[in-house]
């Protein structure tokens, strides 16, 4: 039999007719929706996908199991409401843990409209980064979890909740708040930065888009929140990277200032994870739900008052 998950990414790839859109919905890259296709191909024994330049479509027999994999999926959803309907402490007990980001930025509106619904839910939220985010899930120390890097460890599904854009800052008084051009993508690689600590979804993020400009400098300094970086980059310490969502105020004052990149992709996506073949459920589900539909996106400044006054 094949796992629920793989089948409700069957679904997924019949409906939208592109594996990597079905992957984007999940957090998974395209490479990995086809080593998933291919693991279910071979464990039922035929092809289930044709691939095209057009897109991807069900074989007949493809067809036929997406079908009855609807079937399956819907007697699992009633199973799982039955089981949860039945749990003593359904709505007793919601654990979350969130890298900082999400922690300080998202969650705090999230959980308000959560207490509305669900007022005799005792919420426990733990934040740190996304390497601990991620651990907790996986050690089952949180119903839920929240995290800003680039990687899916084995073990945990995925569910985009927000994009974000990484932002280059810095003092008023530094050089680059009066330069006229743009900080090249090399030129920034080789810049001696204030970093979030290793393990961070916002340091991993920004190695692993600098990587094709050279070898990472050493930091300039380490601090462990992005509370701390914004302060040693107003003290002068020197220029940072941080995301959007936690400098735009800092930058809206005048306390830094936004400087422009070229040549380097810094957005990247917020997700929900949960471990495998587990679904959340009760208030982790209503959670999830809360944080999907709107698809929040981190505020950006006009171009034009990004640059230097």
């Amino acid at each position: 039999m094949p796992d629920l998950d793989t089948l409700s990414l069957l679904l997924e790839i019949a409906a939208s007719g592109s594996l990597s859109k079905a992957g984007a919905s999940r957090g998974l890259s395209q490479p990995a929706v086809s080593a998933r296709v291919r693991g279910l191909e071979r464990l039922v024994g035929f092809a289930v996908l044709t691939r095209s330049a057009r897109g991807s479509n069900l074989t007949p027999n493809g067809a036929l199991l997406a079908e009855w994999a609807r079937g399956v999926l819907a007697a699992a959803d009633v199973l799982e409401a039955g089981i949860a309907s039945l749990r003593s402490d359904r709505i007793a007990r919601l654990r979350v843990a969130a890298s900082l980001t999400v922690a300080e930025h998202l969650l705090p509106g999230w959980l308000v409209v959560l207490a509305a619904t669900h007022p005799d839910t005792a919420v426990s939220l733990t934040a740190g980064n996304s390497d601990t985010t991620a651990a907790a899930v996986l050690a089952g120390d949180a119903d839920l979890g929240f995290i800003e890097g680039p990687d899916l460890p084995s073990g945990l599904s995925a569910q985009v909740v927000a994009t974000d854009r990484l932002v280059v800052v810095v003092a008023p008084a530094h050089p680059w708040a009066h330069r006229r051009k743009s900080v090249e993508a090399e030129e920034l690689a080789a810049t001696r930065l204030v970093h979030r600590e290793a393990g961070s979804g916002t340091r991993t993020a920004l190695d692993r888009a600098l990587t094709p400009f050279g070898t990472p400098t050493q930091p300039l300094l380490e601090v462990s929140t992005s509370s701390g970086v914004r302060s040693a980059v107003i003290a002068g310490a020197g220029p940072a990277v941080l995301s959007d969502l936690a400098v735009h105020d800092d930058v809206a004052a005048g306390r830094l200032v936004q400087v422009p990149v070229h040549g380097v992709d810094l957005d990247r996506s917020l997700r929900a994870v949960w471990l495998t073949g587990q679904r959340p459920v009760g208030p982790a589900e209503d959670l999830l739900r809360l944080a999907v539909p709107e698809r929040p996106r981190a505020r950006r400044l006009p171009r034009s008052r990004a640059r230097v006054r």
